[in-house]
């Protein structure tokens, strides 16, 4: 009996909340014309995505994905986004990312490069968790190539004439 009060609190809660929240949201049509005006269309996966959460969702992309104010380029944003649609894998995205990343200046070597970089940790991972290796063993020597590599990139370095 207990339980099925607090269940009924819960789902009263909630449907509040929700209420209250959905009140809050812009509105879907606004949402789908943001989209159009940014877009020049409606995508179908924006027409397919739940209109409850299609506001919150395209809030979300243009603060993150399409905003310029971001610390990292778009020609970046993409590379990444292509990077993890090569290993989903997703078709859809790999096309799209890759197009989106060429309209931001991408070469076909850096296109490549991604692909493969994505390849490489992706073969590495597979290696060190069907190894099982010991994760905090892993962290010491992690730390230490690190330490190696900046005392090489410390050695490497020009010398600055201090000033007399």
């Amino acid at each position: 009996m207990r339980n099925l009060i607090g269940a009924t609190f819960l789902a009263v809660g909630l449907a509040a909340g929700a209420g209250a929240f959905a009140a809050d949201t812009p509105d879907v049509e606004a949402t789908l014309d943001d989209i159009r005006q940014t877009f020049g269309v409606v995508p179908s996966f924006a027409k397919n995505f739940p209109e409850a959460g299609l506001p919150a969702a395209w809030a979300e992309m243009k603060a993150v994905r399409l905003s310029p104010d971001t610390a990292l380029s778009g020609k970046e944003k993409e590379l990444i986004g292509l990077a993890v649609a090569a290993q989903i894998p997703c078709d859809y995205c790999v096309h799209f990312h890759t197009e989106a990343a060429k309209l931001h200046g991408a070469t076909e070597a850096e296109i490549k490069e991604a692909i493969a970089i994505a390849a490489i940790t992706r073969h590495w991972s597979t290696v060190l968790n069907g190894a099982q290796l010991d994760r905090e063993d892993f962290r010491k020597e992690a730390a230490a190539i690190l330490d190696h590599v900046r005392a090489k990139q410390t050695a490497a370095a020009p010398k600055q004439d201090k000033p007399d």
